[in-house]
């Protein structure tokens, strides 16, 4: 009997510290032990065994691996590190085979944990290389079952059962542990070579993971993906498959996921070759990414497709060059074009064809997102890359990040797809009842809630401040939105009175929100309304916001507590019911009519947003979806025939990036052209023709 891929295979059998058996290597314990022989295909003849043991950085053993093995720290503590025992293997397995003969040799292992799940992931968190012969095995189960189809599964093969189907003895206590599997698993090859088994198709593992575009027309097996969640913010593709280094990820099979702002949120997609890849990969559930545990979950080949699918081909004409070094450039001027970037990348970072390496990003109109993709053709030119990271370009820094051919197509997916105007904006007018206007003065009734996690909204406020709640003011809490109109982690909170304000700072300070301690402190209206209102509050003392200063104050609005008041019929255009979160009720009825906010239509007042004054600042929406309406204000806004009614979403409109001193002839100027529709309101409710003027809404256009 002949092989056709070597003429002798290195029978391998290993332990570690921790589980065995058919849990060997998932829970990241250290090698301790090696056991090896070598068998001549031909002659049928066996080299010296060798059994050595491996001193690991951790030598505290579990009480299987005591019970199974009979090891000792005390034992181990003398032996030599790993990457010196792999020497030896190599110089004692080359001195094996000159006995014997032979030059080539393949491994034989019981199974695929001891090869994938133990000497990969091992010697990658350690940094060093192993030979080329840890790259391709033959697994004795896979082998044995070829060979014998009436045996057992694969997966409830294990040394025992293939000896018991032989007749062969089964008495581990007869030789010591390491030594026994060994010799079994060598009479097993040999019973095999006498039916005339041949071994022709061995496992093999990837050297490195190939990056690649994925297509929304392919089909993706779901038993064949999994969701890795806890990711560093920072980690690559590379970074991910030297995770899950000893599995076999298919070309272009790492997906990051992307939050709603375009950033990685810590997640990822990925995708193996097979089903028994992915199953491996299932056990690397909590294993360590530096000092971050990752948790690993099954996933779907539908959510593979919508993170790392693609349909452009631009898109696939820029990812078909393969094996590339991605980067993707983040904060580029509006301006900036292609001789920019390779100007600012420089010949110490030469991009992969030139221009034909850039990929803009861009709106569905055509205009720049500031984003853009470059191609290197090697780590060097991308390692020089990344260290121009907020360097300037223009009058802007420039970020730099690792990126993935699934990161390209869910960035352009996402700008390319996003209609023009997805949604109902959020008013620039926040609706706020009369009775409740937001305080000021010195009276310490507000606490501040400072460190919130960014994905915190006021579910979870309400949920942190636990029986305290009562004691929030009706619409009394406001988030704090940085320029970018992104949550900032701050929040203000009205309560009824100073007292309560202090027994709540006092209570939940440093009180745990999700995985974040927040801070919580006193403070009065009157600070609260410098920090909505765009000032900062900080040790130093207030600064005034922008809207406050001489030269940006309009004179209308010099002082920013009086309310700006605007018709009921204008008002009647923002109804909480559909910009705000459903009314949160107490106790719910399945036979009660569903709660609604009451607001009276003969006195609703819109406090005037300052945004028209200074750029982008913070915005405090407010909980009046949360409070729920007295019964009787239920019936009476059902029975109200005034009651207005808010017309179809999309016909209020949010203008951003407008001149400071455009005034409302400007406005209706820019729409000029475009089809307004006057009488979709008249049945709704009674506007003036000066407010008609203002508040028609056009059929169709475009958000420049």
């Amino acid at each position: 009997m002949t092989a056709s891929h070597s003429d002798s295979l290195v029978v391998l059998f290993g332990a570690t510290a921790g589980a065995y058996g058919a849990k060997l290597g998932s829970d990241e314990r250290e090698l301790i032990l090696l056991v090896w022989q070598v068998v001549d295909l031909h002659s049928k003849k066996v080299g010296t065994l060798h059994k050595s043991l491996v001193k690991a950085d951790n030598l505290d053993l579990s009480d299987q691996c005591r019970e199974v093995s009979g090891l000792t720290p005390e034992g181990l503590g003398k032996a030599e590190p790993l990457d010196r025992v792999l020497q030896q293997f190599s110089q004692l397995v080359s001195s094996d085979l000159k006995v014997l003969g032979r030059s080539s040799y393949t491994l034989c292992s019981d199974g695929q944990l001891l090869i994938r799940q133990v000497l990969h992931p091992e010697t990658s968190k350690k940094n060093f290389l192993l030979s080329d012969c840890f790259y391709t095995f033959y697994d004795l189960r896979k082998e044995f079952h070829t060979c014998y189809p009436s045996s057992a599964s694969v997966k409830d093969q294990t040394i025992k059962t293939m000896a018991e189907y032989l007749g062969l003895a089964t008495d581990e206590a007869e030789e010591d542990f390491g030594v026994w599997q060994v010799k079994t698993m060598v009479a097993i090859i040999f019973s095999m070579l006498s039916e005339d088994h041949v071994f022709t198709e061995p496992e093999t593992v990837k050297y490195k993971y190939e990056t690649g575009p994925c297509s929304k027309s392919e089909t993706v097996d779901s038993e064949t993906v999994i969701r890795a969640r806890g990711l560093p913010w920072q980690s690559s593709d590379q970074d991910i498959a030297r995770f899950f280094k000893g599995l076999n990820i298919a070309k272009g099979g790492v997906a990051l996921c992307l939050n709603s702002q375009g950033r990685r949120n810590g997640e990822a997609l990925v995708r193996f070759v097979n089903s028994e890849q992915r199953d491996l990969a299932l056990e690397r559930h909590k294993h360590h990414m530096g000092s971050r545990y990752i948790e690993v979950y099954k996933a779907t080949g539908e959510e593979f497709l919508k993170i790392a699918g693609g349909t452009s081909n631009e898109v696939a004409q820029f990812l078909s060059k393969e094996n590339q070094v991605i980067i993707r450039m983040r904060g580029l001027p509006f301006t900036a074009t292609q001789e920019d970037v390779l100007g600012f990348l420089g010949p110490e970072c030469p991009v992969t064809g030139g221009k034909e390496g850039l990929l803009f990003v861009k709106y569905p109109d055509g205009r720049p997102t500031g984003d853009a993709f470059v191609l290197f053709s090697c780590e060097e030119y991308a390692q020089n890359a990344l260290k121009k990271h907020k360097e300037i370009l223009g009058k802007r820094y420039i970020e730099l990040f690792r990126s993935t051919a699934a990161e390209v197509q869910q960035v352009l997916n996402r700008y390319m797809s996003t209609p023009l105007i997805p949604t109902l904006p959020t008013p620039i007018i926040p609706v706020i009842p009369p009775p409740y206007t937001i305080a000021t003065g010195s009276i310490r009734d507000c606490v501040r809630l400072r460190g919130l996690p960014y994905t915190a909204g006021i579910d979870d406020i309400l949920e942190f401040m636990g029986d305290a709640t009562g004691d929030i003011k009706p619409h009394g809490v406001h988030m704090v939105l940085n320029q970018q109109g992104r949550p900032s982690g701050d929040a203000f909170i009205q309560m009824k009175s100073a007292d309560k304000a202090f027994m709540v700072a006092q209570k939940c300070h440093k009180k745990m929100m999700k995985d974040r301690y927040v801070e919580v402190f006193q403070c009065s209206g009157e600070e609260m309304n410098f920090v909505l209102m765009g000032g900062t509050l900080n040790r130093s003392g207030l600064s005034p916001p922008p809207c406050k200063l001489p030269c940006l104050s309009p004179p209308a609005y010099a002082a920013f507590q009086t309310a700006a008041v605007i018709p009921a019929e204008a008002a009647a255009l923002y109804q909480p019911q559909a910009l705000l979160p459903t009314t949160r009720t107490p106790q719910a009825s399945a036979a009660a009519p569903p709660a609604v906010t009451y607001y009276p239509a003969q006195a609703a007042q819109l406090y005037m947003n300052y945004t028209a004054y200074y750029p982008s600042p913070p915005v405090s929406p407010t909980t009046v979806g949360y409070i729920a309406a007295p019964p009787g204000a239920v019936a009476a806004a059902a029975s109200a025939t005034h009651t207005p009614i808010l017309p179809q979403p999309g016909a209020l409109v949010r203008m951003q990036g407008l001149p400071y001193n455009t005034g409302m002839k400007e406005i209706l100027s820019f729409f000029q052209g475009y089809q307004y529709a006057p009488d979709d309101y008249n049945g709704l409710i009674q506007l003036s023709d000066q407010a008609r003027s203002v508040l028609q809404a056009p059929k169709e256009w475009v958000c420049l």
